[in-house]
C-alpha cells in the first residue's frame, strides 16, 4: 500500500445524527425528576448527575436564587461509569448491574459534609441511567452537560468530583 498525503477531510467525523443523540439525552436528562443528595431508595445503574445547591451560604446564593423555582442551573456535573469501564468499555447491563451512581451520590454528599459552611441537605440532585449500550454515552453526555452549564465546581474548582486514587498506587513503580 502506498503513503498518501495527508488529507484532513478524510479524518473527520461529523454526524447530525450524533449531535441530535446527544441532544435527546440531556433533554430527556433535564426531565428527570430531582431528589435529596443523595436519595433516600438505592438504585443500580450507572450515568450522568447533577447537583444543585439551594442553600444559604454567600459563596453561592447565585445559585440558590437561579435553582429556587426550577432547577436549571447545576454547580457540579459528573458521571459514575461501570467497573472496568476504563479497560474494557464495560457496558452496564441488567444482569451485571452496580451500585455506581447512588455510590456516587453518596460520596459527594460526605464530601460535602466535611466542606466548611455547607450542609447536604442544601443540594438536590438529578441523574439520569444508562444501560446497555447506552452507558458508552455517559462520558460524551457529561462532558455536553458541563459545556452547557458550566457548572462552578467543574470550570473553576478543580478536582471535587476526583477519586482518590488508592493507597496502593501512591508508591507503585512505573510501569515499562
Amino acid at each position: 500500500m502506498k503513503p498518501v498525503s495527508f488529507d484532513r477531510n478524510k479524518h473527520t467525523y461529523k454526524s447530525a445524527a450524533f449531535v441530535e443523540l446527544v441532544k435527546d439525552a440531556i433533554r430527556f436528562f433535564n426531565g428527570t425528576p430531582v431528589h435529596l443528595l443523595p436519595p433516600s431508595e438505592i438504585f443500580m445503574g450507572t450515568g450522568v448527575y447533577a447537583l444543585y445547591y439551594t442553600g444559604q451560604n454567600h459563596l453561592y446564593q447565585k445559585y440558590a436564587e437561579l435553582n429556587r423555582l426550577a432547577y436549571n442551573y447545576p454547580i457540579y456535573v459528573g458521571k459514575a461509569v461501570p467497573k472496568g469501564w476504563r479497560q474494557a468499555r464495560i457496558s452496564d447491563n441488567t444482569l451485571k448491574q452496580s451500585r455506581e451512581l447512588h455510590n456516587r451520590l453518596k460520596e459527594h454528599s460526605r464530601s460535602i459534609q466535611i466542606g466548611a459552611g455547607l450542609l447536604p441537605e442544601e443540594f438536590m440532585c438529578r441523574f439520569v441511567i444508562f444501560e446497555d449500550e447506552s452507558s458508552d454515552m455517559i462520558s460524551t453526555v457529561e462532558a455536553a452537560l458541563i459545556k452547557l452549564n458550566q457548572p462552578l465546581w467543574n470550570v473553576v474548582v478543580d478536582g471535587f468530583g476526583n477519586h482518590d486514587p488508592g493507597k496502593g498506587r501512591y508508591e507503585q513503580a512505573k510501569s515499562d
